[in-house]
């Protein structure tokens, strides 16, 4: 546990709404999630069109795919080409949406490089691993999640108001997974600082794991029909962009009712 972290509250998101219905509160929102072209980011992308948000798909993948899924639900879509580890593409993607849409509500900061499945080769010990791994999984998940908190803080700050929805620590330790593991709690930890300088702008910093073990597009067959897919996170960093002031900077957590609690 964090020092000076509490693990007992739990406060319900704006206007009570339960996970299971009520009014959409995300109607007419600018949602940003990034890493969307597929897997856990194209499910959160869902998750918000179903709720009228507006939605921009962030990725260095294409984005064609992901951009005819999120039109074929009625959304408003918007899909940019970017790789998270540049500046550049990062300050021209949240300009590019800002322009498009008129502001920013959401980020949801998804992009990352994940550490290996159990049908996947295990990642190298620490003592066998190049610093070019290491440095492209702590620039992607680290250096991404900055990046994109700093583009997009701008256009939040200009309106006084926003959510920054950070892929948190899934918790426990895997093996043979430093860099990966070391990238998430560093983000924990960026959380909590960012939280605490856009307190005075209103804006909701907060962190969220998609929930258990999952098997994405990428999965083989065989693993995909024992495992569940993406379809598991539900609609829980829809309720994570309602979340009120009170949980920034701590890492939370959806619960069946709707609600949400502080988990770190």
């Amino acid at each position: 546990m964090l020092a000076g972290w509490s693990w007992l509250a739990r406060v319900k998101p704006k206007g009570g709404m339960s996970a299971k219905g009520g009014s959409k509160m995300s109607d007419g929102q600018v949602v940003v999630v990034t890493g969307s072209a597929k897997g856990i980011g194209l499910h959160i992308a869902k998750t918000f069109a179903r709720e009228k948000a507006k939605v921009v798909l962030v990725d260095v993948a294409p984005l064609d795919s992901a951009f005819h899924e999120l039109h074929a639900l009625g959304t408003d879509v918007l899909a940019v080409n970017a790789n998270i580890r540049d500046e550049e593409t990062v300050r021209a993607a949240m300009g590019k949406a800002a322009a498009h849409f008129g502001r920013i509500d959401v980020l949801v900061n998804n992009a990352a490089v994940v550490t290996h499945y159990g049908w996947m080769p295990m990642w190298p010990r620490v003592r066998d691993m190049e610093k070019s791994f290491w440095d492209h999984v702590i620039d992607t998940n680290l250096g991404g999640t900055f990046l994109c908190c700093k583009h997009v803080l701008p256009y939040m700050e200009a309106r006084r108001s926003g959510h920054i929805i950070n892929l948190g620590h899934p918790g426990g330790v895997r093996p043979r997974a430093c860099a990966y593991e070391v990238s998430k709690w560093a983000i924990l930890y960026f959380t909590r600082f960012l939280s605490d300088e856009e307190r005075e702008f209103n804006i909701c910093v907060v962190s969220m794991q998609p929930g258990p073990a999952m098997a994405t597009e990428e999965a083989p067959p065989e693993v995909r029909q024992r495992m569940p897919g993406p379809e598991v996170v539900g609609n829980r960093y829809v309720l994570a962009a309602r979340a009120s002031m009170d949980l920034t900077g701590h890492q939370i957590a959806a619960r069946d009712d709707g609600s949400l609690e502080i988990v770190m």
